[in-house]
């Protein structure tokens, strides 16, 4: 649902009575013992959680393919049974950071920020002293909602854009835990002023920038040992917003149930930089976040779907 209050568009998740029909029973099965699952303490939940995560994996063939495309197309320097291990524990990070979202909004807060490292904090503080308008760019991490939660449950305003979800049910849920400390969600499908608007008011952005936007408005540059369609938005928003551009990623290690929030310098004025400049800048900054930690990365989406004329599709599987 829409709300438009002063002149900005925001999303209110809705719950509809339709939710209680049968059809939704089995999503809200699974609600609730991801729910449960939050009560019980991390450092029994976690080695649980990976081991179910992994046999998820091994099942979850077309998943699993596409993240061996991904890393075969971007990691090619790590021998091939490496990476299978790099999507294992993929898989393992998938659920042990579902359940530490289904924490965060079954809880109290506190419990989750007492686990939280955060690296570079000193940057937070001092955009929050100097009053900067700020867009987080975060590469698609599984536990990338969090960072955003926490940084609302400290008493920051944040803004974020999103996609809405085919079930209906779940893209209630999901947006309403990502609104439960505050903060304002706005749906990629009513554009992108209503998310410059957020920030130019004082609310941190929230970004993604390593989404498959097509070839129209995107560029072609290097994206690991591969290239990719980038879009080059973020020196267009760097300006607009008159905005600080701060690469952050989640980390979360399932041996010892912490979670990392890495968040690098400032990225360098981009505003009068070309397409081509702005789209790599982005790429690099993924590159540097992840490359240290690439299980913690979302392989699974189709990141290189779209490619140059005449290269082909690396999600097509061979024909037998």
């Amino acid at each position: 649902m829409e709300n438009k209050q002063n002149g900005q568009i925001e999303f209110i998740p809705t719950f509809k009575n339709a939710f209680y029909a049968p059809r939704y029973w089995g999503v809200w099965l699974g609600i609730g013992a991801i729910a449960a699952a939050a009560w019980i303490p991390p450092r029994l939940r976690d080695p649980v959680l990976g081991a179910l995560g992994r046999v998820v994996g091994r099942v979850a063939h077309k998943a699993r393919f596409r993240a061996q495309v991904n890393l075969a197309y971007c990691l090619p320097e790590i021998a091939a049974e490496q990476r299978e291990t790099i999507i294992d524990d993929m898989f393992a990070c998938v659920t042990q950071s579902t359940i530490l979202m289904a924490e965060l909004a079954c809880r109290d807060p506190q419990r989750v920020l007492a686990r939280v490292r955060w690296h570079g904090d000193e940057w937070l503080n001092r955009f929050q002293e100097e009053g900067r308008n700020v867009i987080f760019l975060v590469p698609h991490g599984w536990a990338v909602d969090v960072p955003a939660m926490l940084m609302a449950a400290r008493g920051q305003k944040m803004a974020a854009m999103f996609h809405n979800q085919r079930n209906e049910l779940m893209d209630y849920m999901w947006n309403r835990v990502r609104r439960r400390f505050g903060g304002r969600m706005h749906a990629r499908n009513d554009g992108i002023k209503p998310f410059i608007s957020s920030v130019r008011q004082g609310y941190w952005g929230y970004y993604l920038p390593d989404q498959d936007h097509g070839a129209e408005h995107s560029e072609f540059v290097d994206f690991f040992a591969t290239y990719k369609a980038t879009l080059p938005a973020i020196g267009r928003l760097m300006k607009v917003c008159r905005a600080t551009v701060v690469p952050l990623f989640p980390v979360y290690d399932g041996n010892t149930s912490l979670l990392h929030i890495h968040i690098l310098p400032p990225m360098e004025a981009l505003t009068d930089a070309d397409d081509a400049t702005v789209a790599r800048r982005m790429n690099e900054a993924v590159e540097t976040l992840v490359r240290p930690n690439p299980e913690q990365y979302t392989w699974v989406l189709k990141l290189l779907k779209t490619r140059k004329p005449g290269d082909p599709n690396p999600y097509k599987r061979p024909s037998r």
